[in-house]
């Protein structure tokens, strides 16, 4: 079988080996790639936005006391402080997944006396998440992340 077999046939084996390999490549490997997005859809604007994100985050380090969040079967409860006084009561939350923006959920909240609120374990798929909180206080931005691995 391997009588009439010469470098000439070895060089054509190695070549087709490897066209095969660049076609595997291009077909199979970049259709398991389809899941994959941009973060946003307005990265660059969104750049420029992102002092004001640092400023928020760093006014948020100031706090002696942060929100806190806790996982139970229910659902993720957030509970803000009492010394943290966002005004009007509003807050606003983010449950951002990298991989996929269909399943984050933004949900503007005004609180009531608790100073806490619930996201339903409904609306959360299993994975990774940033939980994203932000307020204002005395015209200054707050902004605490948090990051949660959902099961």
């Amino acid at each position: 079988m391997f009588k009439n077999f010469s470098w000439g046939h070895g060089v054509i084996v190695a070549l087709g080996l490897f066209m095969s390999f660049i076609l595997f490549m291009i077909f199979v490997y970049s259709n398991g790639m389809q899941n994959s997005e941009l973060i946003s859809d307005s990265y660059y604007e969104d750049e420029l936005a992102y002092q004001e994100i640092i400023d928020a985050k760093n006014n948020a380090d100031l706090l002696s006391e942060k929100p806190v969040y806790i996982q139970n079967a229910a659902g993720i409860t957030l509970t803000i402080p009492q010394n943290v006084k966002p005004e009007n009561s509003n807050v606003h939350f983010e449950l951002f997944r990298t991989d996929d923006s269909n399943l984050d959920v933004k949900k503007d909240i005004t609180l009531d006396g608790k100073n806490q609120f619930q996201i339903p374990a409904k609306v959360i798929f299993p994975g990774s998440y940033t939980l994203k909180v932000k307020w204002e206080n005395n015209k200054k931005p707050y902004q605490v992340d948090y990051d949660i691995q959902w099961k």
